[in-house]
């Protein structure tokens, strides 16, 4: 088999960076979770404690992103060949079901609010909302120049952004019951933030799942790739053509090249396709076995073979030739 992978590494500061902007807002949004969880309890503010929860899980969601990127540096193992760096995926994965789990909590109580609503004190409940929407706002500056080197860090950086925009539903609904004494507005609200938890950890639990199952990454057409190693002068057909993402931002593709029975120049070819691929798709792992045979594994796969580009089709026989 011919294999030519191609790896290309962050910068090591890139992760120190972005393991300080995590530990940061890990703190910042876990010490003001207590402080919202408190307020909406001494406040009786379903809507501050169902932001409260959503903050659990950003700090959930922070504290994940730490592990996961220490785990992931640990080097491959003999039963570990791509090393740790799937990691991310399942704690990105357990993140966002774990987000559904709170969501059932709350819609229950807001439920029952419903059916009975109940005294809220709105001015405390405003005053943690202000303060609280501060907080959201200093963890997303932290976290936004990150938010796109993997899919941890992007679901951490949704996370506080539809928990920034629960405050704001907190602080329109403690409004609401200042002016008009109107306290079916708490659970309503409440509705609104699940819908924004849910809107945010959806996309999440999508990616990790579709990494998961090794799904062709969504910026990548697949026919695109296969027309782009077809396209090679040689390659007389292709089978077993496979793109996955190792983790995201990192894809991978292997593939079983047929080239004409006289064709000599298979390192060049070889070395055409990995370097078209990377510049062209971005794919940095690249697995290719080139082979000279055109008896395929079985029946299924055609016996013509393509024409080339001189309009030459390849010297093969065929059993019914």
């Amino acid at each position: 088999m011919e294999h030519e992978p191609e790896h290309h590494h962050h910068p090591h500061h890139h992760h120190r960076d972005s393991r300080r902007s995590l530990f940061l807002s890990f703190i910042i949004i876990s010490s003001f979770m207590v402080i919202e969880a408190v307020g909406g309890w001494l406040t009786n503010s379903l809507a501050l404690l169902s932001d409260a929860g959503h903050m659990l899980t950003d700090a959930g969601a922070l504290a994940l992103s730490l592990v996961a990127l220490k785990i992931g540096e640990k080097p491959p193992s003999p039963t570990k060949t791509f090393g740790y760096r799937r990691f991310e995926i399942l704690a990105a994965l357990f993140n966002g079901l774990a987000l559904w789990a709170i969501v059932g909590v709350i819609l229950h109580e807001a439920y029952l609010r419903l059916r009975a609503p109940q005294e809220v004190l709105a001015t405390g409940m405003m005053a943690v909302a202000v303060v609280g929407l501060i907080v959201n706002l200093v963890a997303i500056r932290l976290l936004h120049s990150h938010k796109e080197e993997n899919i941890n860090i992007r679901g951490a950086f949704l996370h506080v952004m539809a928990d920034s925009l629960g405050s704001v539903g907190v602080l329109a609904a403690g409004l609401v019951i200042l002016v008009t004494g109107w306290t079916l507005i708490d659970p309503l609200i409440s509705l609104v933030i699940c819908g924004l938890i849910l809107w945010s950890s959806w996309g999440i639990i999508r990616d990790a799942v579709h990494i998961l199952l090794l799904g062709v990454p969504s910026h990548i057409n697949y026919r695109e790739v296969e027309e782009a190693i077809l396209a090679h002068e040689g390659v007389c057909r292709l089978y077993d053509l496979h793109i996955w993402s190792i983790v995201s931002g990192r894809e991978a593709v292997s593939a079983h090249v047929v080239v004409a029975e006289d064709f000599v120049r298979q390192k060049e070819l070889l070395e055409g396709i990995v370097e078209s691929l990377h510049s062209r798709f971005g794919i940095d792992h690249t697995t290719i076995q080139i082979e000279e045979s055109h008896k395929m594994k079985d029946n299924r796969i055609s016996d013509v073979c393509r024409i080339n580009r001189q309009g030459r089709a390849c010297a093969i026989r065929t059993d019914n030739s």
